[in-house]
């Protein structure tokens, strides 16, 4: 009996070791093993539609590998090419001096009222010095990272090339497989058959839940956001549209962080109509995609508080980098699924009791 218990232990540790080895091995390629997965999942009851019909299992996941490239991956990739071209030609435009954020800034204290001015004097806010200081640094910044990534995309072609070839190719055989696979870490977890059953189809459904009400919402008011940029006039639409998808991740404040300064300046340039359509447009279209679109596509059962939305997603973006806007909710997300589990477990077994 010690011999046998020497021996499991042993064996756990092993098998610890060698999955820290094999993710250290697939480290370089993590995310694209994470969004091979993710996609899997978001698409895999396309998939069962398409095998129920052709009764192919190779067949139906082609199919399904197409339709998920020409909906997901080729529009992401042609918004970030298209983005990072916009980003490295207002980085041109700022240390040129045609764009200048701090002569910006000023106009804009002057457009305000007196009170306003007053106002700002007696709070010590009305030297705009550092502030404006601090704006064009951040703006030259974050567009030289564009112009950047612009400068070292054919540098880093190969390595982009192969990790999109790597997720394409895992995504083939997780969707074709995927069933089997996740049938072998149903195995692997020393749960109750009823406690896994429960966790995995908790696990999908939020997997799904998190990332469709997110991706979706996102694209949605982003798209919305840009479209209504471009109709008025603003430069470089495009960027502004994908920064407030970014920004819509973030529950509450999300998109009007783009598109309310830019309302209020027109207003007080006395761009009336422009100003008026651009809140109206904001708050009764925009802001109000998220209250109907995210329902539908998360519902209650899965949809998390908006402060643990916005914890994970700066949390996660912190850690991960551009996945995090994923990752971060996800975890948070599972983190509620299984204490929910576990409390449901509980009181199940205090009733029985």
């Amino acid at each position: 009996m010690p011999n046998s218990n020497l021996e499991h232990k042993t064996f756990l540790l092993l098998l610890v070791a060698v999955s820290v080895a094999f993710g250290w091995v697939l480290l370089p390629f993590s995310g694209a093993v994470f969004w091979a997965a993710v996609l899997a999942i978001l698409f895999a009851p396309l998939q069962r539609r398409l095998y129920r019909r052709f009764h192919s299992r190779n067949l139906s996941a082609l199919l399904t590998l197409t339709v998920c490239v020409l909906l997901a991956v080729v529009p992401m990739l042609i918004v970030t090419g298209l983005v990072v071209q916009e980003g490295a030609s207002l980085y041109k435009r700022i240390e040129s001096g045609e764009l200048d954020i701090g002569a910006f800034l000023g106009q804009i204290k002057d457009m305000l009222p007196l009170t306003i001015r007053q106002m700002l004097d007696r709070l010590g806010l009305s030297d705009l010095g550092s502030l404006r200081d601090k704006m064009s640094s951040g703006a030259l910044q974050g567009s030289q990272f564009l112009a950047t990534k612009a400068f070292n995309f054919g540098q880093d072609t190969f390595q982009f090339v192969v990790g999109f070839f790597v997720m394409l190719y895992l995504l083939f055989f997780f969707i074709r497989d995927g069933g089997e696979l996740s049938g072998q870490i149903k195995r692997a977890i020393p749960l109750s058959e009823a406690q896994k059953r429960r966790l995995f189809s908790k696990f999908t459904r939020v997997v799904r839940a998190t990332v469709k009400g997110n991706i979706v919402v996102a694209a949605a008011q982003g798209a919305l956001g840009g479209l209504i940029f471009m109709i008025l006039g603003i430069p470089s639409a495009l960027l502004w549209g994908v920064l407030m998808a970014f920004l819509s991740l973030l529950p509450a404040i999300g998109a009007g962080l783009v598109w309310a300064p830019v309302a209020v300046y027109f207003l007080l340039s006395g761009a009336l109509w422009k100003g008026v359509v651009l809140a109206l447009f904001g708050i009764c279209v925009i802001g109000l995609v998220d209250n109907i679109l995210r329902p539908i596509l998360v519902g209650k059962d899965t949809r998390m508080p908006d402060y643990l939305v916005l914890i994970s997603t700066l949390g996660g973006l912190s850690l991960f980098g551009l996945n995090g806007f994923v990752i971060g909710p996800l975890i948070a997300a599972l983190f509620v699924s299984c204490w929910g589990l576990f409390t449901d477990g509980k009181n199940d077994r205090i009733i029985t009791s």
